[in-house]
C-alpha cells in the first residue's frame, strides 16, 4: 500500500500567493479567479478545488485600504494645494472622487492578497484536515 505523502509538508510560499491574490486568482492553482463577483468568492476554486469558505478577511482589507489611501491622497493633496489655487468647491468634489475611485479600484486586489497571506499561512481552517 502506497504511503500517504505528508501533506503538512508541502510549501506555501507568501509572495507567489500574494501576489496571485492580487491578480484575482486562485492562490493555490494561480488558473481560476478567486472572486466569482466584486468582493464575494466562491465556495471553491473552479479550478484546483481549493475551499475558500474559510477565509475570514472581514474588515482588515478595508483598513489596509483605508491607510493606503491616508499615505496617498495627504501628500497628493498638500502638494496640489501648494502648487495649485484649487477653488475650494472644486477640491469639495476633486478629492473625494479621488478617495472614492481609488478605494474601489484597491478594494479587491487587497481582499485577495489577505485571502492568499490567509491560505498561505494555513490561517483559519485552511490547514490541511488531519484523517
Amino acid at each position: 500500500m502506497p504511503e500517504k505523502e505528508d501533506v503538512s509538508a508541502i510549501d506555501r510560499p507568501l509572495w507567489p500567493a500574494v501576489r496571485q491574490g492580487l491578480l484575482n486568482q486562485c492562490p493555490a492553482c494561480g488558473v481560476a479567479p478567486l472572486f466569482q463577483r466584486f468582493l464575494r468568492t466562491g465556495s471553491h476554486c473552479a479550478g484546483c478545488g481549493q475551499s475558500w469558505e474559510h477565509h475570514q478577511a472581514d474588515d482588515f482589507p478595508a483598513y489596509i485600504v483605508i491607510l493606503l489611501l491616508g499615505h496617498i491622497l495627504v501628500p497628493l493633496m498638500i502638494e496640489v494645494n501648494f502648487a495649485f489655487a484649487i477653488p475650494m468647491p472644486v477640491q469639495a468634489v476633486l478629492w473625494p472622487g479621488i478617495a472614492l475611485v481609488l478605494a474601489i479600484a484597491m478594494i479587491q486586489p487587497v481582499k485577495g492578497s489577505v485571502i492568499a497571506f490567509q491560505w498561505s499561512r494555513r490561517m483559519n481552517g485552511f490547514a490541511i484536515p488531519k484523517d
